[in-house]
């Protein structure tokens, strides 16, 4: 019997705004068993083996071209980086009292 699981996903922005880098966990798993969709506001990814089943859809932050999309698989991580449609908007420090 397969079970299905989330797989543990972390999103940020890089440094300088300019593209979204998600990494996925996918202990187990091969390359050629991923399927990844990239769209301009969220990324659905299925992998699966004999035992376990990875399956989620997540939102990205902000819109992203997709078309631009760069994933790597090493380790038992999937590596994206995608540019972001519009630079990320600057931030501030803000105090924490």
């Amino acid at each position: 019997m397969v079970t299905t699981q989330i797989p543990w996903t972390f999103a940020c922005a890089d440094e300088k705004g300019e593209n979204l880098n998600v990494e996925i966990d996918l202990p187990g798993i091969k390359k050629e068993n991923i399927e990844f969709k990239m769209h301009d506001n969220s990324y659905t990814v299925r992998a699966v083996n004999d035992d376990i089943k990875y399956a989620g859809t997540f939102p990205t932050c902000c819109p992203v071209t997709p078309e631009k999309a760069v994933a790597k698989y090493t380790n038992e991580k999937l590596i994206i980086t995608v540019p972001f449609q519009e630079p990320h908007m600057k931030s501030i420090d803000l105090e924490i009292e």
